[in-house]
């Protein structure tokens, strides 16, 4: 799953469940367990999540949802092995892109 946001410095907690496709509950669980996500919050209190936020959120996301790790083994797999996890989910996403450009092309034939 690749998350489709519109280029901004911010993104509303609503936003960000939206394109993720889960509810704000989630998303606030997911900051209290995961240290690597620190949303803004806005003078009423309202979370504020930057692109590296989302970013992050995109890995947390891959390694829970998409490869079933338990939340204790994605934050073991975070520390540990962060930058391999970041570059091997990078070739996924760029893949997944690929897919999706190529299925268009498909359809237009």
């Amino acid at each position: 799953m690749f998350v489709k946001l519109p280029k901004k410095l911010y993104y509303s907690i609503g936003e960000v469940a939206e394109a993720f496709d889960v509810n704000t509950s989630l998303i606030r669980f997911w900051e209290k367990e995961f240290n690597v996500l620190k949303p803004k919050k806005n003078a009423k209190g309202n979370r504020l999540f930057t692109p590296e936020d989302i970013k992050n959120l995109e890995l947390i996301y891959y390694l829970v949802k998409e490869r079933g790790f338990t939340l204790e083994g994605a934050k073991t797999h975070l520390k540990e092995q962060k930058q391999q996890t970041l570059d091997t989910f990078d070739i996924i996403r760029k893949l997944e892109r690929i897919k999706a450009q190529l299925l268009e092309i498909k359809e237009h034939l």
